[in-house]
């Protein structure tokens, strides 16, 4: 018998509760933990198969450098000085904007990038490229117009809510939210409530919807300026609601209520009277609205999001029970980066700017392509695997290729690893302490503090000890006496007296707290992450504290070590903190208070997408007539953090989707084998013909094309996804891209 502990899963932004047992220092045995308060038990087959993602055949031991073209093992010592001198070389002859930190912490580590950013920071760049920027700059950058931060990111209240309506969201097999598939069943099943879809696909959610609206491909956008004037005409809307809480709608009233809603709805192929049935029940009833990739990666993007926050606010929904509310969160998941502010950078190729504090990682191809003299040069890519994960992997090879620094700090020989000149080993979810950020539950504010529970092999280090490490050797963190370090040794009651003395006479103390935390207290306990934990919340804001003590921390100087200690305390999670459900709308941080409506930038796109438009705009290219949903979210599929294919064995995991009569048309039979091409590049995969999918619409799964112990196992949807198809928020159009399909 091994010993079993309470941890979540790393797989997707949930982080379900887990029990593992643990036995010879493997994974042997899974269960969903019922202690753990945000999912009660619950878990997929993700998180069930989650050994596979610890146990693998490509784990990293050591440290390693390119010699010509193989690898060789060398000390630590050695590689963070190589690197770091590199680093001084490449910032000091082209400046700071010659080098990038792609990192943050994906779907289960975050503590390294409090430690990534410094560096960054401290060698004078901005450049920190992150999958946030790949999925939600468009609703994050609308976020920060309407509600006053890009942080704030209205959530659904599910427990509360009457009405879902899901807009490119299959949360049966995506998740996205807490216990996502047992609330979409529990509201599905309630006769006293209505779960809407609208998706092109008989997805699996759409599958138990009471009502699916089956739209065309690439309309979310009309159809959402068809429903929010449906609402004006008829006088549906929430005018005492508007008046309190929204500024800015009389500048836009007149684009909706003279649009004519019957032809965009036609234009959609949707029923206008179903449509006009679901406007209303919308509009009159306790509703909410969970959209997902197929909106965030969709034709008109940010104007979707900018659509679906009109369409709440004017339906009174935004900050209510039961529909769009602001939840409160332990940590923000990323900065407010206005880019009006003269002080955030902009790219110097594609003129990019950040959103959350994220440039988008589908320009920085063109960015080291560039022969701009202040082109990107040296990237640290951390926790990441841009060749598998981010669009166009040609692209990303090419550019890669041309670094004059490459390195690549992860748990396994990715192939992003296998480009770089450095190669860091880091510990895995469960061999570091770590957590996430995610701002997932309502009215509570839910953190999980994942402690080591399997011993590494060879010499891996936490992420963020491999940052501080390198920040030493760059010259980025000041002198530290003695003192601090005995005061580290002693206890936290000594470090938290010691430390304000130190930060008031050392100037340079503040900007370099995470490493002068992590090298005297992180060295006392074992952990940079732990000491950075401890540290963030030894500065939490007065909100959080308010937010503490509403779920039952006692107020006073010793809240945070509280806190801190309860966290420890229980591997299981714990709520740290409750928003006021009845003050919501207290949180919305623009100038004047209220929900701003009007976003000039978005005007001209507002105006210009009516039925006429997007119908010129949808006539498909006589040499890509079909559109493929590159990448969906399945339970076959975890991004690139599941690389042996064993955890798929015997289901048919990497097909692409096609209706009948397209197959037909193209003498197509399930299961044959086929070429797709696009303006990118073209792979091979299966046929899997079924009524699940749209005709004229294709679909492959994200997460293949790996090459796990040498072999490349299935089609990499990324070779076939343009960097430069995307919107103006750098985030890439997968749930429209033109292509063909041809029998091999």
């Amino acid at each position: 018998m091994g010993t079993t502990y309470k941890t979540g899963c790393v797989l997707c932004a949930q982080n379900c509760g887990l029990e593992l047992e643990v036995e010879n220092n493997r994974i042997v045995r899974v269960k969903g933990d019922k202690a753990n308060a945000k999912s009660e038990g619950y878990v997929c087959r993700k998180g069930m198969n989650i050994a596979y993602h610890q146990h693998n055949a490509d784990r990293l031991t050591h440290p390693l450098k390119r010699v010509g073209d193989r690898f060789e093992r060398i000390s630590w010592d050695q590689a963070v000085s190589e690197i770091a001198a590199k680093l001084k070389d490449i910032v000091g002859r082209y400046g700071p904007r010659a080098y990038a930190y792609m990192g943050g912490g994906g779907q289960g580590c975050h503590f390294e990038a409090a430690f990534g950013v410094r560096v960054l920071r401290g060698l004078g760049s901005q450049y920190h490229y992150s999958a946030l920027a790949q999925e939600f700059s468009g609703a994050f950058w609308v976020s920060g117009r309407t509600v006053g931060r890009q942080y704030l990111h209205p959530a659904i209240d599910t427990a509360e809510t009457d009405l879902l309506l899901a807009i490119g969201w299959n949360g049966m097999e995506s998740h996205q939210i807490p216990q996502a598939s047992r609330q979409l069943r529990r509201i599905a099943k309630d006769p006293d409530k209505l779960l809407i879809v609208v998706d092109p696909r008989a997805s699996e959610t759409a599958k138990i919807a009471d009502i699916h609206l089956r739209i065309r491909p690439g309309t979310d956008a009309l159809l959402l300026k068809a429903m929010i004037a449906v609402i004006l005409q008829e006088g549906w809307e929430n005018v005492a609601y508007m008046a309190e809480h929204t500024a800015g709608f009389e500048l836009l009233r007149a684009l909706f209520v003279d649009f004519d809603a019957r032809a965009a709805v036609a234009t959609c192929r949707l029923d206008f009277d179903q449509v006009r049935q679901v406007t209303h029940l919308f509009a009159t009833r306790k509703s909410c609205l969970r959209n997902d990739l197929g909106i965030f990666m969709g034709r008109h993007s940010g104007l979707s999001s900018y659509l679906i926050i009109i369409l709440q606010a004017i339906c009174g929904r935004i900050g209510m029970p039961g529909g769009a509310v602001l939840p409160g969160h332990m940590m923000p998941v990323g900065s407010h980066s206005d880019e009006r502010n003269t002080k955030t950078w902009r790219t110097v190729t594609t003129n990019s700017f950040p959103v959350c504090g994220c440039f988008p990682p589908n320009v920085m191809p063109e960015e080291i392509m560039t022969d701009h003299p202040e082109r990107l040069r040296a990237v640290m890519v951390s926790g990441a695997n841009p060749l598998r994960s981010y669009a166009d992997t040609t692209a990303y090879e090419e550019a890669f290729r041309r670094l004059d620094l490459l390195v690549t700090a992860e748990i396994a020989m990715t192939e992003t690893a296998v480009l770089s000149h450095y190669v860091l080993p880091s510990r895995s979810a469960y061999e570091s302490w770590d957590g996430t950020f995610f701002p997932m539950t309502f009215p509570g504010i839910y953190f999980q503090m994942r402690r080591p529970i399997v011993e590494p092999e060879g010499e891996p280090l936490e992420l963020g000890e491999i940052h501080l490490r390198l920040a030493e050797q760059l010259g980025l963190i000041p002198p530290i006496p003695e003192s601090l370090y005995r005061a580290a040794e002693e206890g936290r009651a000594a470090f938290a007296k010691a430390l304000p003395a130190y930060a008031t006479a050392e100037p340079a103390a503040m900007k370099s707290m995470p490493f002068i935390i992590g090298k005297t207290l992180g060295k006392a306990m074992g952990s940079v992450h732990l000491a950075a934990l401890w540290g963030m919340l030894q500065t939490a804001p007065p909100f959080f504290r308010e937010n503490a003590v509403r779920a039952g921390f006692a107020p006073g100087p010793d809240l945070a070590e509280d806190v801190f200690r309860k966290i420890v305390a229980h591997p299981e999670g714990i709520w740290v903190g409750r928003v006021d459900p009845e003050k919501n709308l207290s949180h919305i941080q623009t100038e004047d208070g209220k929900i701003n409506l009007f976003i000039p930038e978005l005007l001209a796109e507002l105006k210009a997408v009516d039925a006429e438009w997007e119908e010129a705009a949808l006539v498909p290219n006589p040499r890509f007539p079909l559109v493929l949903m590159a990448g969906k979210h399945a339970s076959i599929n975890a991004n690139t953090l599941m690389r042996n294919p064993a955890w798929n064995a015997g289901r048919r995991d990497c097909t692409i989707a096609m209706h009948p009569a397209d197959a037909e048309a193209l003498h197509l039979t399930d299961g044959q084998m086929v070429r797709v091409t696009t303006e990118a590049g073209a792979e091979e995969i299966e046929v899997e013909v079924t009524d699940t999918a749209y005709r004229g619409h294709v679909v492959i799964p994200h997460g293949f094309g790996l090459v796990y112990d040498g072999v490349k196992y299935k089609a990499n949807v990324n070779r076939l996804t343009k960097n430069t198809h995307r919107d103006r928020f750098g985030t890439p159009i997968h749930r429209y891209v033109p292509c063909r399909v041809e029998a091999v």
